[in-house]
């Protein structure tokens, strides 16, 4: 796990901050929450809104600006901005500003906030997922004169819904196909086969997107399609394993 996303999971509760709490923040636009950035990870509406901005397509994006990955311990596959240099500067950083400001990363747009799901671990079923157990996070940011702002108030002004039907179902995605995949890594030994499996999520979900049309009817096709591919995966391999015997 990356460094900074280990160390928000072992504070989380001391850095838990409510829908309507205040905190101090003012971007001065310096850049600096540009440089040193290796986890800037994008989910597929990220990757669509920054492709549509620039008029390239997700895969010429990724080619240009991102790279993917498996991820260690998740198993997903995983699609993140490049860092570009030593600095480790994010690649659309134009003399120290955001080249695809207003289609900007969601992660970037929140700042320093931060959302997401807390699993239990005896529970993680994609069920439990819904807008009503999202927690928010304050990253302890200190830029420029500060300003008092809500969680509301700032993702309002970047346009970010509070009931937010991508983030929900992004996560219910994700937790469904870690099931799969660590299912699936158990019975196929052969990385082949591994690796058609990824490249089939990496398509469906981050590549397969027309940007003239409207995302989210795209994502959930996308996803109906491939869950249904995917899960019938470990079934195959068992109904052929006894059916050797």
């Amino acid at each position: 796990m990356d460094e900074r996303l280990k160390q928000i999971a072992e504070n989380f509760d001391n850095m838990k901050i409510g829908l309507d709490d205040p905190f101090s923040f003012s971007c001065n636009k310096c850049g600096k929450c540009c440089i040193n950035r290796d986890d800037i990870l994008l989910s597929p509406l990220d990757l669509y809104r920054m492709s549509k901005k620039l008029n390239i397509t997700p895969n010429e994006f990724v080619t240009q600006y991102g790279e993917a990955y498996i991820g260690d311990s998740s198993r997903m596959v995983i699609v993140r901005l490049k860092p570009q240099g030593s600095i480790k500067r994010c690649p659309l950083l134009k003399d120290r500003k955001c080249s695809v400001h207003d289609a900007k990363p969601t992660v970037c747009a929140m700042y320093p906030i931060g959302r997401a799901f807390r699993m239990d671990s005896k529970n993680s079923s994609s069920n439990t997922i819904s807008t009503e157990n999202i927690e928010y996070i304050f990253n302890g940011a200190h830029c420029g004169n500060a300003e008092i702002h809500t969680v509301r108030e700032w993702f309002d002004s970047f346009g970010i819904p509070i009931k937010d039907e991508f983030f929900v179902e992004w996560q219910k995605t994700t937790t469904e196909l870690h099931d799969i995949i660590v299912m699936a890594e158990k019975n196929f030994k052969k990385e082949s086969t591994m690796n058609t499996i990824w490249s089939v999520i990496y398509a469906a979900m981050y590549m397969k997107y027309d940007t003239n049309k409207e995302f989210m009817p795209q994502f959930l096709a996308n996803r109906e399609e491939m869950l249904k591919i995917l899960s019938m995966i470990p079934e195959f391999y068992l109904r052929r394993k006894k059916h050797v015997r």
